[in-house]
């Protein structure tokens, strides 16, 4: 089957009333969590994987594709009319955005954020149709010993480039792998760091993870603040349109925004935050009025949020093609597909055809269906941002705690859910952040079972990671991102050391 005929048939699944429905239901919550500040779509996903046990996977894929993508789109309203970025990728877009909202162009701003988001959406998701089925092919090549390997990389890869140490990402991923190894040894049948609880005897509950760390960690470090900060909400006056010149101005930066993002998104340490500071950069070199950077440039908020959402597209490339979760978001979805025992990777295309074509035609339908929410229903999107924060956080609590409990009927379950929340609250309070964590704790598993499997094979012998090409050059790939930071620090700092000196002699 070609890649068009597949496509052609999720299509036909999507547009089913039931599927669609779904969508619809996922787009709106998404734009919803993405403009309250500090919500995004790895809590919201999380919170609804107890949903997992009663809806059919391809309804609960198409909500979660709609919620990731709505996010996106609904990050930029809070940065445009409050400078509150919800995420570090729609940073850049409120450092434009809400001048342009102080000089009275919020409407124009929001519009080229929207269409911008439509744009690079639309060609990231085409994109991932068309490189997708490419990529699982090479992935097919890979065998134990490559999957152990590019489980290392991912890990390492997670753990360096989120959060502001690489220390401190390493420490949050070993806490997620020694999670990962509790319960039964599937090879040995011994329990493994049970502690005698017979709970944990089948492992940690993932979702009870996820929901501990994102929303109890987060409302516990809201309360310990003290205080609920919502900052100055700009009105929106005028309207949501962009004239002549601002068509003008935008196109190419949608455009640029979109090739840079997608091809980030898509690398084990990509992101979206690299590819919206770098379209940042590049449209304030291109631009023909460059003195109104730090002034409201419209370029600065079309580009940037083109990347943002080119790069949320990338983000399920290696997710689908070697189940590989490169943000917390992925991860979060990727608990889900083993929630339903579906493990995400080369096979997925073929075992899971369906599912996995349904899921994509339910990003382009997404996007049409975001364009249409985000542009008319701008005004309900701002009064949604007076609710008292303090509200909104306790209703998270309440939400957790009946969401587990009714997920497992334990209350085994529930006084972990709080466990995991102070353990998230340290977290934030020590600046360690939650993504290595969790990928460690899905990955490491994987990682285990793989490099068996590798070792048996070779009859033991270690140097098979070394003697296959493939995985000698993922291991060193991984090397050089644990090594290249500290080096780059150390060359930073030798001329300062050096400075003195020759001052000195002179």
């Amino acid at each position: 089957m070609s890649t068009f005929d597949a496509l052609m048939g999720g299509f036909a699944t999507a547009l089913q009333p039931g599927i669609l429905l779904y969508g619809v239901g996922g787009c709106f919550l998404g734009t919803l969590v993405g403009v309250l500040p500090g919500i995004g779509p790895a809590l919201t996903i999380a919170l609804l994987l107890p949903l997992t046990y009663k809806v059919p996977a391809a309804a609960m894929f198409v909500l979660f594709a709609g919620i990731y993508y709505g996010a996106m789109y609904g990050g930029s309203t809070t940065s445009i009319l409050i400078n509150a970025p919800g995420e570090s990728a729609t940073m850049v877009t409120a450092m434009e955005g809400n001048r342009m909202a102080r000089r009275g162009r919020a409407g124009p701003a929001l519009a080229t954020a929207a269409i911008g988001s439509f744009v690079a959406g639309t060609i990231g998701t085409i994109a991932l149709t068309f490189f997708a089925p490419w990529v699982v092919e090479i992935a097919l090549a890979f065998g134990p010993a490559e999957y152990a390997a590019l489980s290392v990389l991912a890990l390492v890869a997670v753990s360096s480039v989120l959060g502001n140490s690489t220390l401190r990402g390493l420490i949050a991923l070993a806490v997620g792998l020694l999670l990962g190894f509790v319960g039964v040894d599937l090879q040995t049948g011994q329990p493994r760091l049970t502690f005698g609880a017979a709970e944990l005897l089948d492992g940690v509950e993932v979702t009870v993870v996820l929901v501990g760390i994102f929303a109890v960690g987060e409302a516990l470090f809201l309360a310990w603040q003290g205080h609920f900060a919502d900052g100055e909400v700009m009105k929106l006056s005028g309207s949501v349109k962009l004239s002549r010149e601002d068509w003008k101005r935008s196109w190419k930066p949608w455009l640029r925004g979109a090739a840079l993002g997608f091809p980030f998104g898509a690398l084990p340490a990509g992101g979206s935050e690299l590819p919206t500071l770098l379209s940042y950069y590049a449209e304030k070199r291109l631009s023909k009025h460059p003195e109104e950077f730090g002034k409201g440039a419209i370029e600065g908020v079309a580009g940037p949020e083109a990347a943002n959402n080119a790069s949320a597209a990338g983000v399920l490339m290696p997710l689908l093609t070697l189940g590989i979760p490169t943000s917390a978001t992925a991860a979060v979805i990727l608990s889900a597909f083993q929630g339903y025992g579906i493990q995400p990777g080369p096979l997925l295309f073929t075992q899971q055809s369906g599912l996995v074509w349904t899921l994509i035609a339910s990003l382009y339908i997404g996007n049409v269906i975001l364009l249409l929410l985000n542009l008319p229903l701008v005004g309900l999107w701002v009064k949604l941002l007076y609710i008292p924060s303090q509200w909104l956080y306790a209703g998270i609590l309440v939400i957790s705690t009946v969401a587990v409990y009714g997920a497992g009927n334990s209350l085994f379950d529930v006084g972990m859910l709080f466990a995991f929340g102070v353990l998230g609250f340290a977290m934030r309070r020590l600046d360690i952040p939650a993504a290595p964590l969790i990928v460690g704790m899905i990955l490491g598993p994987l990682l285990e079972q793989s490099m068996r499997q590798a070792l048996v094979i070779s009859q033991g012998d270690w140097g098979t990671f070394a003697s296959r090409p493939l995985s000698a050059s993922l291991l060193a790939i991984a090397a050089a991102l644990l090594v290249m930071p500290r080096l780059v620090s150390m060359l930073r700092k030798a001329p300062r050391q050096e400075s003195p000196a020759s001052d000195a002699r002179q």
